[in-house]
């Protein structure tokens, strides 16, 4: 169902196309052996083809092309056997050729399809258009001096895959649903890192607005949007501000927008550009690339399971709920993680103590999953511990409290404090007798019909245990003595 805003005069119904610019994870750049890796000094990266020097040839990439066709197989998209490099024409400080060599009528990647999780347990397809590859351009930095621009060319010929949806997305929580997704898949598939923060990941949002199902309004991109959330604020506010003008009796120009964080808007940065105003012409130093079947296939076979497969199958093998699932996938490394906890152990009551007592305070603490005092290996443990009655649930608590903060194994612990669940009836049973010779006045009252108190017979036992006797045999011997 779309999303539909209340305006002046009437609703509107929002319309979104994202292009993804995904930095591909490889150690060189598409046409140079210069290193990628993020964070050094500034221009140490840069080959004479990615400075643009006289008579440099760019040389093809292989290992970045099998990323392309990786990522597309992911994406349940068509390889194209016959993709061509065009030069995109346009002049920047950073860009030191002049012109950008990217793909334009002919992408490796050509139609597919993502499904979306949406918030309401939902799922949504949004359509790829393609996925193209290019050239990274360099970084200007305008903040080192008061009078001068300084320019960086490490980014400089890093190969980019950019991955254009369908205009099917329709308000701000389905674009934070197709992002996050589409990160998740990148990430499992080692294609891209999806770090926004690094400038790895970045998304251009094409916003428009319509009376519901209407033309198409005028759109306008909002360009380098480097977060989730910022993709967010930003549709929020630029659907608000064309519904503004609209109704004003004005018109939404045709442009590319920047997101100032901020100041919580968008402002003008260009007009926006057509395909011809690039003049798009093949490259003459490469020529077309051609990728048999036999290849596509071969990487084929090298694939990942994949988020939504794996997703399926926590819920079919493991009988897991479709919120346990979504959040146990949405990192590969959890997901392994929760595996490892499950192996031999109730799944059920794993994916219990990975989200909610793990991921809990692993979240609380700021601290990242593959930093965790506590090893899946560990955790599965505590929980064999619990399965088999050597601790009851309410213990297994303070017991991961201390394999937290030391790190130490669940049955040392539990050996070393003496917490063994008592579960010898006869040993309880006098606890019991005990409890209720006690309390004459209480017992009179739970056989008078007060059974709420029947709790505070049961607290009782667990205090005078220390919280060590097992649960279910208090509750049936209680039951049998009171009556």
């Amino acid at each position: 169902m779309a999303k539909l805003i209340q305006g002046e005069t009437g609703q509107w119904e929002i319309v979104i196309g994202m292009e993804v610019h995904a930095q591909v994870i490889a150690k060189s750049k598409l046409f140079s052996g210069a290193s990628t890796a993020f964070g050094a000094e500034p221009n140490t990266q840069v080959s004479l083809v990615d400075a643009a020097m006289p008579g440099m040839l760019p040389v093809l990439n292989e290992y970045v092309v099998e990323q392309a066709i990786r990522t597309g197989l992911g994406l349940n998209s068509k390889i194209n056997n016959t993709s061509v490099f065009e030069r995109k024409n346009y002049f920047y400080p950073d860009l030191p050729q002049g012109y950008q060599i990217s793909q334009f009528e002919h992408p490796i990647v050509g139609e597919g399809t993502i499904e979306i999780d949406l918030p309401d347990g939902t799922t949504k397809e949004i359509g790829i258009t393609r996925l193209h590859l290019e050239q990274d351009a360099g970084k200007s930095v305008h903040d080192q001096h008061p009078t001068k621009s300084f320019v960086d060319l490490n980014r400089s010929g890093c190969a980019l895959m950019e991955i254009v949806s369908e205009p099917d997305i329709r308000g701000p929580e389905e674009a934070a649903a197709y992002l996050t997704k589409l990160r998740m898949i990148l990430r499992y598939l080692k294609t891209c890192d999806g770090n926004m923060e690094e400038g790895s990941m970045r998304a251009d949002v094409n916003i428009s607005v319509r009376r519901p199902g209407g033309e198409l309004g005028t759109r306008a991109e909002i360009k380098n949007v480097n977060s989730v959330k910022a993709v967010q604020q930003a549709i929020d506010y630029e659907v608000q501000r064309q519904i503004e003008i609209i109704e004003d009796g004005g018109e939404v120009v045709q442009e590319t927008r920047l997101w100032d964080p901020s100041k919580g808007e968008t402002r003008s940065m260009r007009s926006k550009e057509e395909a011809h105003d690039y003049r798009y012409f093949p490259d003459p130093d490469l020529l077309p690339l051609n990728v048999g079947n036999d290849q596509i296939e071969s990487i084929r076979k090298t694939l990942p399971e994949l988020p939504d497969q794996k997703k399926h199958r926590f819920m079919d093998d493991y009988k897991l709920s479709l919120y346990d699932s979504s959040v146990l996938i949405a990192e590969q490394a959890r997901a392994d993680f929760f595996e490892t906890v499950a192996n031999d152990n109730d799944a059920k009551l794993a994916a219990n103590w990975v989200i909610n007592e793990l991921l809990g305070i692993l979240n609380k603490n700021e601290t990242a999953l593959a930093d965790s005092p506590i090893s899946a290996e560990k955790l599965g443990g505590l929980i064999k511990l619990i399965s088999d009655d050597t601790i009851s649930g309410k213990i297994a608590k303070d017991v991961f409290a201390i394999m937290y903060e030391t790190g130490d194994e669940a049955a040392k612990i539990v050996e070393e404090k003496g917490l063994k669940q008592v579960t010898d009836t006869g040993a309880i049973e006098a606890i019991i007798d005990e409890v209720i010779a006690a309390n004459p006045d209480n017992v009179a009252k739970y056989q008078g019909g007060k059974d709420k108190l029947f709790g505070f017979f049961v607290g009782q036992v667990m205090k005078a245990t220390q919280g060590k006797a097992n649960p279910a045999a208090v509750n049936k011997l209680l039951k049998e003595k009171l009556g």
